[in-house]
């Protein structure tokens, strides 16, 4: 298992179906309708809980977020790391990032966000994916900043 997040036969979800979202692996196929959900966010999302000590968002080029993109999508392939586009129909409403811990003690951190036009959202997606996470992946303990 070196490097990789979960045990090599852990079968990763390649979807989730949440409480008026859905989840599916972020890649290229994305990169038009992330790259206008987080742009247009920015202080939206640096509020999120547990993504306040992050160094994203920081403006860039559409070119550059698709190099991201495909990087999320190599992480995804080779175990290291998974991050989901949260979707509502082909609306790219946020996404979800499943990585390493980054505080001693947890198997695994994990980032969400969704976009400032459906903030509304933040709550319902922490609390769906927390169920998800625990009842679904390999994990015992979670690094996964709590929601009202």
């Amino acid at each position: 298992m070196t490097g990789r997040l979960v045990p090599d036969p852990f079968l990763v979800p390649a979807h989730f179906e949440g409480d008026g979202f859905r989840l599916e692996p972020l890649g290229p196929q994305h990169n038009e309708r992330d790259y206008e959900a987080w742009m247009s966010s920015i202080d939206h999302i640096r509020s999120t809980p547990g993504l306040a000590d992050w160094d994203w968002p920081t403006p860039m080029s559409l070119e550059q977020n698709l190099g991201d993109l495909e990087g999320h999508a190599r992480d995804f392939r080779e175990r290291t790391g998974f991050t989901y586009s949260i979707l509502d129909e082909d609306e790219v409403i946020g996404c979800v990032y499943i990585y390493p811990p980054r505080v001693q003690g947890a198997d695994a951190s994990v980032r969400s966000w969704v976009r400032a036009s459906r903030a509304e959202m933040d709550a319902r997606v922490w609390r769906s994916l927390s169920a998800w996470l625990a009842a679904e992946w390999p994990f015992e303990r979670l690094d996964y900043a709590e929601r009202d």
